[in-house]
């Protein structure tokens, strides 16, 4: 990627559309403290402003994407009722940001993921894993709770029995576990993973830009609004974009005219 510009736990690099943050404590296996949790929300309102970037990886330096949060840090903050209200704050407003982000988020797992780390991943909208990466929620191992979404997120995300399983038992899923139930869109080899991960939001810039925010918030309904709500807005968005999003026409044009479409940037 191009040059980063960082503070001490989360780099920010760029390459053109292509954003990257990158979790950089590796000898602590990347954990989401107070500090770096504040970064990432830094990090994340400063590329909504680009209207450049369409595409945001997230992943973690050494072998582990995160493996949570900062028990040390934790013991501190239980002692201070009001900090760690805020501290959670911080914590659900970074991971909303992602979620509600006209940005596409890819997390690239490189390694351990774990309690806090699956909090972030399920906030994204892609997910990619190395094979010998390490997934679960593995909160109750030592006497801790989601607090940051995922006791929400990953029952919607693999379905309620699978959910208590992770939440109860604490258990880790290799990667391909986790793509068998629907925590992972791909697998690929370790060394590989970098490349996935490029060629992925790559691909997505073949997309209309307006079309990929479209579609992300269309699917995001599912996670506010009961069915009937759902489809309702979904006739309402559709139709304002066809009939107002130059994109819409452009596509059918270019099908018909048997040429790639140009999008707006």
């Amino acid at each position: 990627m191009g040059e980063a510009i960082g503070e001490a736990n989360v780099t920010v690099g760029s390459e053109g559309p292509i954003a990257r943050l990158t979790l950089t404590r590796a000898d602590k296996l990347n954990p989401l403290d107070w500090a770096t949790v504040r970064e990432l929300k830094d990090a994340v309102a400063a590329i909504e402003a680009k209207s450049e970037v369409y595409a945001v990886i997230i992943t973690g330096r050494g072998r582990s994407f995160s493996a949570g949060g900062d028990l040390d840090g934790y013991i501190g903050l239980y002692r201070q009722p009001e900090k760690f209200a805020l501290f959670l704050d911080d914590f659900h407003r970074m991971l909303g940001a992602i979620e509600a982000s006209s940005k596409i988020y890819i997390a690239a797992i490189n390694g351990v993921c774990v309690a806090g780390g699956l909090e972030l991943l399920l906030a994204c909208d892609l997910v990619v894993a190395a094979a010998s990466a390490k997934i679960g929620d593995g909160h109750l191992n030592f006497g801790q709770l989601p607090g940051a979404g995922g006791s929400q997120r990953l029952p919607r995300a693999v379905g309620l029995l699978r959910a208590k399983h992770l939440m109860l038992t604490g258990d880790l899923l290799s990667a391909e576990q986790a793509q068998q139930i629907g925590l992972v869109n791909e697998v690929v080899a370790d060394g590989e993973l970098e490349a996935a991960v490029t060629a992925l939001a790559t691909r997505l810039g073949d997309k209309s830009r307006v079309g990929l925010r479209g579609a992300k918030h269309l699917a995001n309904l599912t996670l506010t609004t009961d069915l009937e709500t759902g489809l309702k807005r979904e006739i309402d968005f559709v139709h304002r974009y066809a009939t107002t999003q130059r994109d819409a026409t452009e596509g059918l044009v270019a099908f018909k005219e048997k040429r790639r479409p140009v999008f707006s940037s």
